[in-house]
């Protein structure tokens, strides 16, 4: 079962992206979603504003998957790994 950070990441990229959260699997990639640079981008501006948190540029160009959005994420906010 997900936690609550994945499926508050899950969420903002269905939304940004316009797909059903059901859709959105830890494992995909960027590219199995369509996300572009510029989709990511505004991925990361959602995230720093739910989150109140500045994600670094070059930890934003790592973020090729959701769970590399997730676990980047869980470093910023200093949490734990939930695995």
């Amino acid at each position: 079962m997900p936690d609550q950070l994945t499926e508050e990441v899950i969420a903002i990229i269905a939304r940004e992206q316009r797909l059903a959260p059901e859709k959105i699997r830890p494992d995909a990639t960027f590219q199995e979603l369509k996300i572009d640079s510029l989709d990511g981008v505004n991925i990361v501006f959602a995230l720093e504003e739910k989150y109140n948190l500045t994600i670094p540029d070059e930890v934003a160009r790592e973020m090729t998957s959701v769970g590399q959005v997730i676990e980047a994420l869980r470093r910023q906010l200093g949490q734990a790994s939930a695995v």
